[in-house]
């Protein structure tokens, strides 16, 4: 079964704070924000998350002490929240938001009651219902705040690692393509160069078969083919040069085919 929101189920709004400080920005988002348009003026084909994936590469690739400044600007304003924060939680305006909050949840919590039928409210304890008279700064509640806090900074901080990661992925991605490819040509080049080189030694091959066939060797009277001229011209050469004053007409007729060969370029 496919998980998801349960069908015919209408799912609700999360209740906004508008008037909370806004969220600090990692170091690479603010390099992201920074040099995004300029990407995007020099390649306006490219889709956004092409775009981002450029950026990504261009930030994986950065040494430290480029990073460094998105760094420090990230820190500076990550303490520009918390102080925000801090004083935010200490306006009415968040007491308000707060009381939505709570106020929410238990008209949440009444109306699933009321379609269950299990909602019985004594008389007695009309009064102890949530209402305007909530404790919002509880020791626990502001504990929690900070946890939670706390959780978020920390999936911002594994996002951007996130985000390095697949922008250094795909670098190697891209660099391994290249490198294929170069790799296809040199081949497709190299084999090329093996057909020319065989088709010469074919060549010469049929040239030495057709000026050496009426040539026999000495004693075995073996004269060359083209499938044993390569053995044939190593014995001849053998011959020569183990014997050469018992063999000058053999050499005599050796010239004389050889000055009378002729070699395609």
């Amino acid at each position: 079964k496919k998980g998801g929101w349960p069908k015919g189920k209408r799912r609700r709004k999360t209740l906004r704070d508008t008037n909370a400080p806004k969220a600090p920005l990692t170091g690479y988002v603010q390099f992201l924000n920074e040099q995004r348009e300029k990407v995007r003026s020099e390649h306006p084909e490219l889709p956004f998350p092409e775009v981002t994936k450029i950026l990504g590469a261009e930030w994986s690739k950065m040494s430290q002490d480029d990073k460094q400044r998105y760094l420090d600007d990230a820190e500076r304003d990550k303490e520009r929240y918390i102080i925000e924060l801090e004083n935010y939680q200490k306006t009415d305006a968040y007491k308000s938001f707060v009381k939505k909050q709570i106020e929410r949840k238990r008209k949440s919590e009444c109306h699933l009651q009321t379609v269950s039928g299990k909602l019985q409210v004594p008389e007695d304890d009309e009064e102890d219902l949530p209402g305007f008279n909530v404790p919002i700064f509880t020791e626990e509640f502001l504990n929690h705040n900070k946890h939670r806090e706390t959780e978020l900074r920390q999936l911002r901080k594994t996002a951007t690692e996130y985000e390095e990661q697949n922008g250094m992925l795909m670098k190697h991605i891209e660099n391994m393509k290249q490198a294929i490819e170069k790799i296809s040509i040199e081949t497709n080049t190299q084999r090329n160069t093996n057909g020319l080189l065989q088709q010469h030694l074919d060549s010469i091959r049929a040239v030495l078969t057709q000026g050496f066939q009426d040539l026999p060797l000495p004693q075995s009277h073996e004269v060359p083919s083209m499938e044993s001229i390569d053995t044939y011209m190593t014995k001849l050469y053998s011959v020569i040069l183990d014997s050469p004053q018992e063999n000058d007409t053999l050499i005599s007729s050796v010239r004389d085919i050889v000055s009378r060969l002729c070699f395609q370029s």
